[in-house]
């Protein structure tokens, strides 16, 4: 009998290894033959590499390792040519190597070896090009927010945790969330209690009165930041040497980034504003512009899966175990999916638990009944949650409908009825 696995491929097989400034190319016609060659990232070597594929006789399947973002480049122009393209799988092709060679040396011609063989058996994954996709686009605005929110934070824990203690560390009590402007524009022209003291307090209020903006009884608590600069364990700096300006570089850089990120914002709605699908995403708990515009341009055309369970695959939140023998180990998230969605849904679930009343946070209470001070099954149920979170945001964008709470008539296929869900009260028949 003929091996259907190991006979002679019916197309054209590339195998691509990528990577920074060289790429490994190996190609096995249909007749078996095979040819290998290095190319450069350059639009020369691309031009070569489609001229020889086209000259090929019968279908090409090009199979290449994503490698950072250098892929993206020469996957689009293959794209463009009409070839198919497919992905391979990093952690799978490491370990199909290991298997293959019973060793864990690796280079770039083995490596482009071993992609190969896994074309052969179709062991790959479907490639979606963003720019084909379009969404592009709302890729990069998303990932621009989200550097710009990581300098942001590192700017806020260099003010808080050295910037207030050395200049005013009385003010600390009045951080109440990364949104406080009004603390930011306060610091920048009080820098230190001696700028406050220089001012008598009627002075002081009056100076004060529309930096702080709109405030329940803001006389009083001027008054107290006035009287709180006298007693303060603040190093003496004098208020203009070149320890507060450099303070007030920070406090500007944090402002800047500040304004920068609520200019994204507008950005995104602006962007999204005509879609459907981002009204609806907005109706969910916890979900604000950012975290809609995250899961958009993560997670694309959510029709394209035919299946909740597929979606929650794609995002990593689907269960894995391991089991051998007697030996059966615990159930825990294989988080081989995309991350950035896994973290968006994250976050609309930690928000949404801290909302008086909506399903997910019935759902995090049932969770925890059991030992509410447990913080690893407060963690569990906070992934239950994100995971929830994920199947409800789907099925938001599969079906054009917007986010109901407490809606448990009509459930879908498969689902649990609340009655059976965890922690449900059972009630004893009569």
């Amino acid at each position: 009998m003929t091996d259907s696995i190991q006979g002679t491929p019916t197309r054209n097989l590339v195998a691509i290894d990528i990577a920074r400034y060289w790429n490994y190319v190996l190609i096995e016609n249909s007749t078996g033959k095979r040819q290998r060659f290095k190319m450069a990232n350059t639009a020369a070597d691309f031009d070569r590499l489609i001229q020889h594929l086209q000259s090929l006789s019968g279908p090409v399947r090009i199979g290449l390792e994503p490698t950072g973002d250098y892929h993206r480049s020469l996957a689009h122009r293959l794209l463009s040519a009409g070839f198919e393209v497919v992905s391979i799988n990093s952690v799978a092709q490491a370990r199909y190597r290991e298997a293959m060679f019973n060793s864990w040396d690796k280079n770039d011609p083995k490596d482009a070896a071993v992609i190969l063989e896994m074309l052969r058996r179709d062991a790959f994954q479907r490639y979606v090009d963003p720019m084909v996709a379009g969404t592009h686009d709302l890729q990069e605005l998303a990932k621009t927010y989200y550097q710009v929110s990581k300098a942001r934070t590192k700017v806020q824990h260099a003010l808080i945790n050295h910037g207030l203690p050395l200049y005013f560390p009385e003010m600390h009590r009045y951080w109440a969330c990364t949104r406080n402007e009004w603390f930011i524009r306060f610091l920048l022209q009080f820098p230190t209690p001696r700028h406050v003291r220089a001012l008598s307090k009627k002075a002081f209020v009056l100076a004060a009165w529309d930096v702080v903006g709109r405030k329940v009884n803001k006389q009083a608590k001027l008054e107290e930041m006035w009287e709180m600069a006298g007693a303060t364990t603040a190093l003496p700096h004098a208020p203009d040497c070149l320890a507060v300006e450099m303070f007030r570089v920070t406090l500007t850089r944090y402002q800047q980034l500040n304004q920068l990120r609520n200019e994204l914002e507008a950005r995104a709605t602006q962007a999204l504003g005509g879609r459907p699908e981002f009204e609806y995403l907005q109706t969910l708990p916890g979900v604000g512009p950012i975290i809609a515009l995250t899961i958009l341009a993560e997670a694309g055309d959510v029709r394209r899966f035919s299946h909740h369970r597929q979606f929650l695959k794609y995002c990593g939140f689907d269960l894995a175990k391991q089991q051998s023998g007697s030996y059966r180990g615990k159930e825990r998230l294989s988080k081989r999916g995309n991350a950035r969605l896994r973290l968006a849904f994250w976050l609309a679930g930690v928000g949404a638990v801290r909302m008086r009343e909506n399903s997910f946070r019935d759902k995090y209470e049932r969770y925890i009944q059991s030992a509410p001070d447990d913080a690893d099954v407060r963690r569990k149920a906070l992934t239950a949650v994100a995971a929830k979170m994920a199947r409800v945001a789907y099925s938001l964008c599969k079906t054009n409908q917007p986010y109901r709470q407490f809606f448990e008539q009509s459930l879908p296929s498969e689902s649990i009825p609340l009655s059976a869900a965890v922690g449900a009260l059972v009630r004893p028949r009569r």
